[in-house]
């Protein structure tokens, strides 16, 4: 029996509420409802006052996880798209970030971000919000890709001190599928050669991963050999990875659905360049979305993206040199 990505994320916390009484879940529809893209579905009637409807304020949301974390508690907040996260920035900023270096007590707590464009979703239910949380010290942004990482990953940051960001990419929620659960993983902070090659490096994460391995196949008729690296966590960085990779191949391109500026894929290319500049053999190259607000129509929406399409051209250009 097949199971996808949601249910991965379902069945992760359904784990963390078993086999730890400190944990619970929080956020707007998620008990009865179970929540708007269901991944709390049963969960409220299995644990009693453990799965609990919030009120529609994202501020009060994450300004009560903070305070339930810094009481032993490891609270779970799911927000229904991560564009609405906005508002409780002043609580995960300036208090889940900065508390373990204010007074140094831990803050476990996990911010859940339904992340990334759907077709029709338009500007405030489609935005990528990992770049802001990653120029913040103090939090973990993670961002899978499969839904064996989705699942160990989501286990993996309740189980930590530190605040966590989880961005989960809608577009993968039902589509996405794999054979069963995983039993061991990678640690969430390494990097994963999600294809090997020879010629060049191309770096993603979340859905974007999916996108440049179907890249990397297009360009393989053509006789090259792209290496795919799925970031899985984009704060911290795995630069180790990085540059063994890049050390293989000579070449970089960078994607990410987020916006150009101050972006995952920047950094990517800036570490890459300030760290190992002497194993490049062609300038890097990073593709995001377009700079601006992302439409509603589905084709635009295709054309405000990277796709498969627009990273199979950028690595052309990388191969050129």
């Amino acid at each position: 029996m097949s199971v996808t990505y949601l249910e991965a994320i379902r069945a992760a916390q359904e784990k963390a509420l078993q086999d730890d009484p400190n944990v619970f879940l929080y956020g707007q529809d998620i008990g009865r409802f179970g929540g708007a893209f269901k991944a709390t579905k049963n969960l409220a009637e299995k644990f009693p006052g453990r799965v609990m409807d919030s009120p529609i304020s994202e501020d009060a949301m994450v300004g009560l996880a903070v305070g339930a974390a810094l009481e032993g508690m490891k609270p779970v907040v799911e927000m229904q798209f991560a564009d609405f996260s906005t508002v409780g920035l002043n609580q995960m900023l300036n208090h889940a970030a900065t508390t373990y270096w204010r007074t140094g007590k831990p803050c476990p707590m996990v911010l859940r971000l339904p992340s990334g464009g759907t077709p029709g979703s338009g500007p405030f239910h489609s935005q990528s919000m990992e770049t802001i949380y990653s120029h913040y010290p103090g939090l973990v942004v993670m961002t899978p890709a499969t839904v064996e990482d989705a699942y160990t990953m989501l286990l993996e940051a309740i189980g930590m001190e530190d605040p966590v960001v989880f961005c989960e990419h809608k577009l993968l929620y039902y589509h996405l599928k794999a054979d069963a659960l995983p039993g061991e993983a990678l640690p969430a902070f390494r990097a994963r050669i999600a294809r090997p090659g020879r010629d060049v490096t191309c770096v993603a994460y979340s859905a974007m991963v999916h996108e440049a391995l179907a890249a990397a196949d297009e360009l393989a008729e053509e006789g090259h050999e792209v290496e795919v690296v799925d970031l899985r966590t984009v704060k911290p960085l795995d630069t180790d990875t990085l540059l063994g990779s890049v050390a293989r191949t000579g070449r970089l391109l960078a994607v990410g659905e987020s916006w150009p500026w101050g972006g995952a894929s920047a950094e990517v290319v800036a570490r890459v360049a300030s760290e190992g500049f002497e194993l490049l053999d062609a300038p890097p190259k990073r593709l995001n979305a377009k700079d601006t607000p992302i439409p509603y129509h589905p084709n635009l929406w295709a054309a405000h993206r990277p796709t498969a399409v627009r990273i199979a051209a950028a690595l052309r250009e990388v191969l050129r040199y």
